[in-house]
């Protein structure tokens, strides 16, 4: 959602797309996901008189329960996240349409479509992939709220709960495991640059 709508609103910059974009944006950043959801449960509730699945059941007993049970707080927490990208997105694709490369390739005929997917995209991703991959490492164990909320067994939880009882094996392992997910993160993201930008090379 956020790279599409980044760069539509950076495109049709100050029109009502773009501050519709922009309003999408500010509030995603202003509204913490735990408290989405719970305005998710109410609404929910309230207008249609249903209440999303939290009783927890494990994928391998029933995995359609399961998946209906984390569509909610996959919602509440990628708005907030996109939110992020969406921004950078704009931001990066308004900068990057103002080079001059942009004005030549313009100047020599070739149609906008083409210009903003084989220049300006290209060159405006390598800030949003970086925001993309901090944000999808925080998600590890930045949730617990949203976990409690949703009333889902994940690894924020668990390291509260391994916190509360000391049990610092558990506690060991979960850093361990949280430390590698930010490794190959960034490693991943460093693969990602030199795929968008051939100029980019690592000896």
């Amino acid at each position: 959602m956020a790279l599409p709508l980044g760069t539509l609103a950076a495109l049709r910059q100050d029109t009502w797309v773009d501050y519709l974009v922009r309003i999408v944006s500010i509030a995603g950043l202003a509204t913490p996901s735990f408290w989405l959801g719970i305005l998710m449960i109410l609404t929910l509730l309230i207008f249609f008189h249903w209440s999303p699945p939290i009783s927890y059941r494990h994928i391998w007993q029933d995995p359609v329960y399961n998946l209906s049970m984390l569509i909610w707080p996959a919602m509440a927490t990628g708005y907030r996240y996109s939110a992020v990208a969406m921004r950078m997105t704009r931001s990066t694709v308004i900068e990057v349409m103002r080079e001059d490369y942009i004005r030549t390739a313009r100047a020599k005929g070739l149609v906008d479509k083409l210009i903003i997917n084989r220049h300006a995209l290209t060159n405006a991703m390598l800030p949003v992939i970086t925001v993309i991959g901090i944000e999808f490492a925080f998600l590890m164990g930045g949730l617990v709220v949203t976990e409690q909320v949703f009333n889902l067994n994940g690894i924020g939880r668990l390291f509260v709960q391994s916190v509360g009882q000391k049990d610092y094996t558990l506690v060991q392992g979960l850093v361990l495991l949280v430390a590698f997910v930010f490794v190959f993160t960034n490693f991943v993201v460093d693969i990602l640059y030199a795929w968008l930008d051939p100029r980019i090379h690592y000896t």
